[in-house]
């Protein structure tokens, strides 16, 4: 089967939630790891002006930054209703996420993720670049 070179899908799980991503890059892996979240919670957003927020996330090593980046969309969500649909992300040597996210306030979600799990989380390079599975608590 053809996968292109960045992506996501579901994964069938027992209980919670689980989404195989791929991408050619850490930050790229990221970006899909977000777009798959809110694809599984069925994210829309609100027509209007565009917000933009940035941040900056250290972690130790590729599974942490990811946690602590989708975990930080979901803080987003819930404390300012805001979901990101643009991501401009960058990634230091020393593990540093520079990150502008530009989205809308969120108009609805058809299900809500609880958090984001380590459970049986490992990034791994492949020939064609990185892929992960994320399991999500809902």
């Amino acid at each position: 089967m053809f996968l292109p070179s960045a992506g996501f899908r579901e994964q069938v799980h027992t209980a919670d939630w689980e989404l195989q991503v791929w991408a050619p890059d850490l930050p790229a892996l990221l970006e899909q790891a977000a777009r798959g979240m809110y694809a599984l919670s069925g994210l829309r957003l609100q027509p209007g002006p565009p917000q933009t927020r940035r941040l900056e996330l250290h972690a130790l090593d590729a599974e942490s930054l990811l946690v602590r980046f989708l975990t930080e969309l979901l803080w987003l969500g819930q404390q300012e209703g805001l979901g990101v649909d643009s991501f401009q992300l960058a990634l230091d040597p020393d593990w540093t996420l520079h990150a502008e996210l530009t989205g809308a306030l969120i108009l609805s979600l058809d299900k809500d993720i609880k958090a984001v799990t380590y459970h049986n989380l490992a990034v791994r390079q492949t020939p064609q670049g990185l892929e992960v599975e994320i399991v999500f608590d809902v």
